[in-house]
């Protein structure tokens, strides 16, 4: 089963917690996953992937402008419908509206007529609600929440295709 983690990166923290993310999904036996900057996509690895998770980091509590205009143009064009989906973020401070960020990037997902997942608190420890958030000055910090999350997305994307 094939996984994409597609992300927008301006100073390498949201790519590092992509390539986190990634770690924690190919410890799910079956499972092959492939972090991917928005500008630069893997159409045939996509295509295949069950499940797409998308990043960014945070502005102004929101997602970041090359996200939104990415998920408003070139993501209608990629057949997302029926794949599991699930979103993160970084941000550079606690509060700084990272959730905001992830809860506009699901409800564009939503819009696409993909299969929104986090895991929240059904997972038990630690509970991840929307998606994990990073504060990009101490990523060493969130490596392990963000592989959780890897591998509960790869889990159930397992369960469900």
């Amino acid at each position: 089963m094939k996984i994409s983690v597609l992300y927008f990166s301006e100073e390498g923290s949201t790519k590092t917690m992509a390539e986190t993310i990634v770690k924690g999904m190919v410890s799910v036996e079956e499972v092959e996953a492939k972090s991917m900057s928005i500008d630069d996509i893997d159409r045939a690895y996509l295509k295949e992937s069950s499940c797409v998770v998308i990043g960014t980091p945070t502005h102004y509590a929101s997602m970041a402008a090359e996200v939104k205009s990415w998920l408003d143009t070139k993501s209608v064009k990629l057949n997302l419908g029926g794949k599991l989906a699930g979103a993160f973020a970084t941000a550079g401070y606690i509060h700084g509206g990272a959730d905001i960020a992830i809860q506009n990037i699901l409800t564009h997902m939503t819009f696409l007529g993909m299969l929104i997942y986090s895991g929240g608190s059904a997972c038990g420890k630690p509970p991840i609600h929307l998606g994990p958030v990073a504060i990009s000055s101490k990523l060493d910090e969130f490596t392990d929440l963000f592989e959780v999350y890897g591998q509960r997305m790869a889990s159930k994307a397992k369960e469900l295709f």
